[in-house]
């Protein structure tokens, strides 16, 4: 069962991403989704949700705090938030970081984040402020681990350093843009240092933007504030993925988007992909990844579709 490195974190096999709640799905809404997520989750694992301060400025965490105070599921839930960029001059200095983490802490109603990532690099701020400032939080029981995401191989390697080197909090996880169609920024530059780290991997737009449904192809509209950045992969390459994974996933009775969040789960490093839907149905489409065993020969049709 899916487990981040260097951490007592089980989790699902999908970790359900909150940048819909209070965007693309209301309340009501992402209460439903929230619900079934969580039923859908074996008991001998945690439902994993990723929010950030910066989605809809701080409304997935409200909503998200809001239905685990009213479920009662603090405790069974593995939360990932971010301290995010937003409109901070210096987004990752102690201060700015102490500051996120409370207001995080407040609007998920919790007295700790199990997962919290420095959402995007910061090079106006020394490493050594960030990650004291992380190291503070996790001494002090407000964070438990601590992550970063969307940083260089070459600077996740020297903040790893420069924890070691300062004996404090190092990062457990990364979380990059990752996928069947966004392969080589990862595998090429980031892969070696998180397995040589011994850290987890938790990839986002694990679908392309929506593209890995199915539901993008050549002069069709599709009503999703994600359509023009899913655009992007229509073309050749685009067609051998969507035809390689309908191929998986009929000769399995599921989805392409199960699919391809399955072979994005297998891959090295890997511990959860990130996706969402908008809607109870979207999310019912997602969950059989859960369950899917591929053969060795459909990762690698897979695999050689997506070069």
């Amino acid at each position: 069962m899916p487990q981040i490195p260097g951490t007592d974190l089980t989790v699902s096999d999908l970790c359900l991403g909150g940048n819909v709640f209070g965007w693309t799905a209301d309340e009501a809404t992402s209460f439903a989704l929230l619900d079934r997520f969580g039923d859908a989750t074996p008991s001998t694992r945690a439902p994993f949700v990723d929010t950030a301060e910066s989605y809809g400025k701080g409304r997935s965490e409200e909503i998200l705090g809001a239905w685990m105070a009213d479920r009662g599921m603090r405790d069974r839930v593995v939360v990932a938030t971010k301290a995010s960029p937003l409109e901070k001059e210096h987004p990752l200095s102690a201060a700015e970081i102490r500051t996120a983490a409370e207001g995080s802490l407040r609007r998920l109603q919790t007295d700790r984040i199990d997962l919290y990532y420095a959402h995007y690099d910061d090079e106006t701020t020394p490493l050594e402020e960030t990650l004291r400032a992380f190291d503070e939080l996790v001494q002090g029981g407000k964070v438990r681990y601590a992550a970063a995401s969307n940083y260089s191989g070459e600077r996740l390697t020297e903040a790893l350093e420069t924890s070691e080197r300062l004996g404090v909090t190092r990062y457990v996880a990364l979380q990059p843009h990752y996928n069947l169609m966004e392969r080589p920024a990862y595998e090429d530059e980031l892969r070696d240092v998180v397995a040589a780290r011994g850290m987890g991997v938790l990839p986002y737009f694990a679908l392309a933007r929506g593209f890995l449904t199915g539901k993008y192809r050549p002069g069709e509209a599709v009503d999703s504030p994600r359509a023009k950045g899913a655009a992007r992969y229509v073309g050749e390459k685009g067609d051998r993925v969507l035809s390689a994974l309908a191929e998986v996933a009929d000769a399995h009775g599921v989805t392409g988007a199960a699919v391809a969040l399955r072979w994005l789960a297998d891959q090295p490093t890997v511990v959860a992909p990130i996706a969402s839907g908008r809607s109870v149905e979207q999310l019912a489409d997602l969950l059989p990844m859960q369950d899917l065993v591929l053969t060795d020969d459909e990762r690698q049709a897979l695999t050689d579709a997506s070069a």
